[in-house]
């Protein structure tokens, strides 16, 4: 069996840090790199892309809403044409600090509000889409499995890469319980590693209300904004290869 391991990085912003993007990166096989609209600058996305480079990790798009005061965890009623260009630039943005670094830019994730409304808002996801096709170059989407926006991808021959949260509770419908809900966060770093083994070699995980409930992942996200985002990261990690499980980059 084969997983892959992807992060949050690069979230900070100017003096500001959010993680220790440096610890993580040698755990993790994949990292979102955030691209300036939700948080990140270029100082952050050069200096995240240059210790990918060393890990040999993959380095994904973090795309957002424009909503640094938020950090891109408002929704926002923005109009397609604008969404379109909006992603179309963090693309190009991260694609060319990604190459000045000594890396390419291997897949996209978006971030935040904007993951969750392409989920089944038809407008905006297909503004998503249409960014990717313009980039013009085909690269993976990863999000959620039945979101619209990545059958949209896959009808225009984009792979699609499904991902799983392990430190995130999910609801009976298989959706990830909101934030505010009671229990939504988990961070204890040890039921964060059972989890994804769970998730990863069983295919499953318990709902908030108990219930079993499938789970198809090609890849596992542990938030780098957590205060434990390193020991839960090592965690799985080491939970993962015991379990026989292989931890690698899908891109």
């Amino acid at each position: 069996m084969i997983i892959d391991l992807n992060a949050d990085l690069g979230e900070g912003l100017g003096m500001w840090q959010m993680t220790d993007d440096e610890a993580l990166l040698r755990i993790v096989t994949s990292a979102n790199v955030a691209c300036g609209f939700h948080a990140g600058d270029p100082s952050h996305m050069l200096r995240v892309c240059r210790l990918a480079a060393a890990a040999g990790t993959s380095v994904g798009a973090h795309v957002s809403y424009r909503d640094l005061v938020g950090f891109g965890r408002r929704f926002v009623d923005v109009e397609p044409d604008e969404l379109t260009a909006d992603v179309l630039y963090q693309l190009h943005a991260i694609d060319g600090v990604a190459r000045s670094a000594g890396t390419t830019l291997r897949y996209v994730k978006p971030h935040g509000a904007l993951y969750n409304a392409i989920v089944h808002h038809e407008a905006q996801a297909r503004a998503v889409v249409q960014a990717l096709v313009l980039f013009g170059r085909p690269l993976p989407v990863m999000g959620l499995p039945g979101a619209r926006w990545l059958e949209l991808a896959a009808a225009e021959g984009l792979r699609v890469v499904h991902e799983a949260f392990p430190d995130r509770a999910y609801s009976p419908d298989g959706r990830l319980a909101t934030r505010g809900t009671p229990g939504a966060k988990i961070e204890d770093p040890d039921t964060v590693a059972a989890r994804a083994t769970r998730m990863a070699r069983d295919r499953e995980i318990v709902a908030l209300d108990g219930s079993v409930i499938a789970v198809d992942a090609h890849s596992l996200c542990v938030h780098g904004d957590s205060p434990t985002a390193v020991q839960t990261a090592s965690a799985v990690r080491d939970a993962l290869t015991g379990a026989g499980i292989e931890v690698r980059a899908f891109a």
